[in-house]
């Protein structure tokens, strides 16, 4: 399974007492961060926002469920430990949306209210985390802020394996940009409506990967998955552009599509437009040393899969 050789020790050990000020901390370039300590009581509740990122392979989707393991149930478990929350209702914990199973993320977004904020830094929280999970910057943000209702728009990309056609691709990326009726593109929910404004959808070819990059006032469900099916079809000549026409006027055609596999799809980003981030570089450069790690182990495995496969393969 992936990244079975992940421990959150590896936060736990290098890690002192987390009770400090992220923003007032020097970090040196090597070691572990000094720390300023904080000694003043802190009485008010504040409301604090995380931006999370997970590799969610082992996992049976992001949102809470009972008896299975969810990136929600990691998060919540951290959240407990250094008594930031007791529990999430109270702490009017929300999140800026769910990932299904399989599905990963570099920018998803959390908030909750805290009455200890000094220690609700990226590197304390981490070292509860599996190496699977981390958050990576902070923000101290209104009472009320709502990291789902209160996006401006979210990013997504899709990774598939092969090269394909860019020149079709760049043509059905502008068909699918501006406001449309995605029906024939989603799973649809109940009263939910199936327009859309996408801002932006890119592809290019990284090695013998087509990347897809898309942005959107916001996502139903399946719809970024179905888009890359749709995109791979074209792309490979299986469909034509007239086809993606018609696919945008649901009133007039309609065909079902299969989401792309859950594995190829990462939530980037979620754009608000007036957040302070602050970055913990010190909880980035871990992160960097694990999937540094899991990348050369995942490489190897790779090229061991292609050798047992050339030598499985019949002659012709």
């Amino acid at each position: 399974m992936l990244f079975t050789n992940v421990r959150k020790e590896r936060f736990e050990s290098e890690i002192p007492n987390p009770c400090v000020s992220i923003e007032s901390m020097p970090f040196p370039k090597t070691g572990p961060p000094a720390y300023t300590y904080i000694n003043a009581p802190i009485s008010t509740t504040m409301r604090i926002a995380l931006k999370v990122g997970y590799i969610g392979t082992n996992y049976h989707g992001f949102q809470i469920q009972p008896d299975v393991l969810t990136i929600e149930g990691e998060l919540f478990a951290s959240l407990k430990k250094l008594d930031l929350i007791k529990n999430p209702h109270e702490a009017n914990y929300i999140a800026s949306g769910r990932t299904d199973k399989g599905v990963h993320a570099l920018g998803q977004v959390i908030a909750f209210d805290t009455p200890v904020p000094e220690i609700a830094i990226p590197r304390a929280i981490n070292s509860n985390l599996p190496g699977t999970i981390w958050t990576w910057a902070r923000a101290q943000v209104p009472d009320g802020f709502d990291p789902r209702r209160h996006a401006k728009s979210r990013e997504y990309m899709y990774i598939m394996p092969g090269k394909l056609d860019n020149p079709l691709l760049n043509s059905a990326s502008k068909l699918i940009m501006g406001e449309h009726d995605f029906l024939n593109f989603i799973t649809p929910e109940k009263d939910r409506i199936s327009s859309t404004f996408v801002y932006k959808l890119n592809t290019s070819t990284v090695g013998e990967f087509t990347i897809m990059d898309i942005s959107a006032d916001h996502f139903l469900w399946h719809m970024v998955r179905k888009i890359a099916t749709a995109l791979k079809m074209i792309g490979s000549g299986k469909r034509d552009i007239p086809w993606l026409e018609k696919m945008l006027l649901p009133s007039q055609f309609r065909e079902a599509l299969p989401p792309a596999p859950a594995h190829g799809l990462v939530l980037k980003n979620v754009e608000y437009g007036n957040i302070d981030w602050k970055e913990d570089p010190y909880a980035k450069k871990k992160t960097s040393e694990i999937l540094t790690e899991e990348f050369l182990w995942h490489s190897v495995m790779a090229q061991m899969l292609n050798e047992l496969k050339k030598d499985m393969t019949p002659d012709n």
